[in-house]
């Protein structure tokens, strides 16, 4: 018995927005961001890759809606309620690294596009929220937005890049190891076992707590007594 989603006897799979997405995810998952093409796409489908331009006119309207489909998974952390704003933002921050490492290159694919979709737009608008309904002003909140997601970003970029490893040892951090050894550099070699630490997680959360901090010492309103 075949599925909506199958061919049946010989004729084209139907086509849906909801089936390309799925399928482009579990190719960028399986093979990555630099052989996800629209082809490639369409053979899986088992379509004429036109035919998939009836939902997507290029490549980049693909990609956005696949960032789009990832960050879907951070709507509950976006309802989470209670707890210090400081809290609540770290848990925001965490739910988009999540989303973000959930897929193969996710970070590659959110940082080249521009999502303005309910997932995306309603995680800035409970960001942005927290911190507001905490008395920041609202050019404060609007920057703190683009500063968390950018380091974010930006810190799961090099994450994943990292996790292409060479005999179980992230390869940056092996080059990184051979150069400091190899030369005159005190303060790096003293310092060596966490800079080729592979707790990426420890490392996010380190520089999560700074921006925090200092948003707390910056912009925070004195507490109410």
């Amino acid at each position: 018995m075949s599925s909506p989603s199958s061919p049946v006897r010989g004729r084209p799979a139907r086509l849906d927005r909801a089936r390309t997405l799925q399928t482009a995810l579990d190719l960028l998952d399986e093979s990555g961001l630099d052989a996800l093409t629209m082809r490639r796409l369409a053979d899986a489908m088992g379509v004429q890759a036109g035919a998939l331009y009836r939902y997507f006119a290029t490549k980049q309207d693909l990609l956005t809606a696949m960032a789009e489909r990832m960050m879907e998974s951070v709507a509950e952390a976006t309802a989470t309620d209670g707890g210090d704003w400081s809290e609540r933002l770290a848990a925001l921050a965490r739910a988009e690294r999540n989303a973000l490492l959930a897929h193969r290159d996710g970070a590659r694919v959110f940082a080249g596009t521009h999502a303005t979709g309910a997932s995306v737009l309603g995680f800035a608008d409970a960001f942005v929220g927290v911190l507001r309904e905490a008395g920041f002003a609202d050019d404060a909140a609007a920057r703190a937005l683009y500063t968390v997601v950018n380091y974010t970003v930006g810190h799961t970029l090099e994450e994943q890049a990292a996790v292409q490893a060479q005999d179980g040892v992230p390869e940056g951090a092996s080059v990184l190891r051979d150069a400091v050894t190899a030369g005159t550099y005190p303060h790096l070699s003293a310092t060596l076992p966490t800079l080729t630490s592979t707790d990426f997680t420890g490392l996010f959360e380190f520089g999560l707590d700074l921006l925090i901090e200092g948003l707390r010492a910056r912009h925070a309103p004195p507490a109410r007594k």
